[in-house]
């Protein structure tokens, strides 16, 4: 069955971004208190516990898979796991609880490079109908004057195009590496690699990892809900959904943002910022039903090659 039309799963990678949006309403204040790595640290540490039972046959099959592939999850835990949720947490600092998740996924930029030179992804033109309206409402949700920009969001913008950078290599090497490890595999894998990374660069860096006991249930939050939940159903869909069409689903995030901040912050948007907010949710919206019916989609995506050790 061809990728592009019944097997899509563009919604399901909109639904866990939708997931990655709540993350907000725990990050932020913890961010307040706590150094950005150990809050990721020990995220890391419960995601890891929780899908310790299926590490051992991931390892297995990581072991039999390609180079490529192996390299893949290096890249996967250690960047757009590890530091790139670092780099998102550390935002919060200088940023609203909005700004740093909405401008964060800008990413479609990188991805779509990344997946025409590392996927051979093909994209029509009319794709741009739906990209271009989808990055100027994110633009529009970021900035209250979308024309100024202060030097506080400007630092919070350079952490969170970092993370942006990171997360959009996971979503092009995650679609390639689906080919041979399940998407259990690489959600196990994922946090893993990240947690011994963290635990590198904490040992590097002499950053103190303790927490205080009270900040567990938010942490305990942010790995179940943005963490788990979101990762399994994002590799789960994945696999079905071209990386270059995933990345613009991903835009779903900022609008889970943008609710969290009016409703849990008393977030006040500008006029402009519920004008980018509908053009998000429509050029989402629009892609998906798009290349469900068209006769041409927009994203002309190669099938995968599945190894035989798979």
């Amino acid at each position: 069955m061809n990728l592009t039309t019944r097997t899509d799963r563009t919604w399901l990678v909109a639904l866990a971004a939708s997931l990655w949006g709540l993350s907000a309403l725990w990050r932020g204040p913890l961010a307040q208190e706590l150094p950005s790595l150990a809050i990721v640290f020990w995220e890391h540490v419960l995601l890891t516990l929780l899908l310790l039972p299926w590490l051992v046959p991931a390892v297995r099959r990581l072991r039999a898979a390609s180079p490529r592939t192996q390299l893949s999850v290096l890249v996967i835990g250690a960047g757009s796991s590890a530091l790139a949720t670092t780099l998102f947490t550390a935002a919060f600092r200088l940023g609203d609880p909005i700004t740093p998740q909405v401008l964060q996924k800008m990413q479609p930029f990188i991805a779509l490079a990344l997946a025409a030179l590392l996927l051979g992804e093909r994209l029509r033109r009319s794709f741009l109908l739906f990209l271009l309206p989808a990055v100027v409402g994110a633009w529009l949700m970021t900035f209250a004057d979308p024309l100024a920009v202060t030097v506080s969001s400007a630092q919070a913008a350079l952490l969170a195009l970092g993370a942006a950078a990171l997360w959009a290599c996971g979503t092009v090497l995650g679609r390639a590496a689906s080919a041979e490890l399940r998407f259990v595999d690489l959600t196990s894998l994922r946090f893993t690699v990240g947690l011994l990374t963290l635990a590198v660069i904490a040992g590097l860096t002499s950053t103190p990892l303790a927490v205080p006991l009270s900040a567990a249930p938010s942490i305990l939050a942010l790995a179940l809900l943005p963490g788990l939940a979101a990762m399994t159903l994002y590799y789960l869909a994945l696999r079905h959904t071209p990386a270059s069409r995933a990345t613009l689903a991903e835009l779903a995030f900022p609008l889970t943002a943008a609710a969290v901040g009016v409703v849990a912050f008393a977030a006040r948007p500008e006029p402009s910022q519920w004008v980018g907010m509908a053009l998000v949710v429509a050029s989402v919206v629009a892609l998906s039903i798009h290349e469900r019916r068209a006769a041409q989609p927009s994203v002309r995506a190669r099938p995968l090659e599945v190894s035989r050790q798979a």
